[in-house]
């Protein structure tokens, strides 16, 4: 592995996250559980509740083991994917579960020789934008990259792209951020 893969890794949804993909891509599964997973994702991301449940000490663990069971049934989501639910659960880490999917799939996607990079901008890229920063980042670091976006109005303008350890900011707010700092020195 990787330097950066390490970092990533070393955190106990790294841990998970490893151990199901290994285990995943032994039995042949490695492309339904990341299916899974990215679908759980999207779960987590329109509910925030769900998100705050699973994290929130205040359930107990085999109520959070019910709930993720329940979705998981209902998701028809692979058997793997459903057994690492419900470890996570019992174990106290339900709450990571998000973060081990996103784990998982920079894993899966490092496996296959594409590289990851998350764009965050200030508002949503078009299909053809997004296809000229993968063949701008593909030619940068000479390899296949997978991008994923994330929009946050708060940058003002301008993207924010990491790409493993790497980050590169050209967002407007840290420019403006940067400007302000700089006239309070003077």
């Amino acid at each position: 592995m990787k330097t950066g893969e390490d970092a990533m890794t070393a955190n106990a949804a790294g841990r998970y996250a490893t151990a199901l993909f290994e285990l995943a891509k032994t039995s042949g599964a490695a492309d339904a559980v990341e299916a899974d997973l990215s679908a759980f994702r999207a779960m987590l991301e329109e509910s925030p509740d769900l998100a705050e449940a699973l994290a929130s000490p205040l359930h107990p663990a085999d109520a959070k083991d019910g709930v993720l069971a329940e979705l998981a049934k209902k998701a028809k989501f692979n058997a793997l994917t459903r057994n690492m639910f419900g470890v996570a659960a019992h174990n106290g880490r339900a709450g990571e579960l998000g973060t081990v999917a996103k784990i998982y799939a920079a894993l899966a996607a490092a496996d296959r020789g594409v590289v990851t990079a998350d764009v965050t901008t200030a508002a949503a890229l078009t299909k053809k934008q997004t296809e000229a920063l993968a063949a701008s980042l593909k030619g940068a670091f000479g390899r296949e990259i997978e991008v994923r976006t994330d929009v946050r109005p708060e940058l003002l303008g301008g993207l924010i792209v990491k790409v493993g350890s790497r980050m590169f900011d050209s967002s407007l707010r840290t420019k403006l951020d940067g400007m302000k700092n700089a006239m309070k020195e003077a």
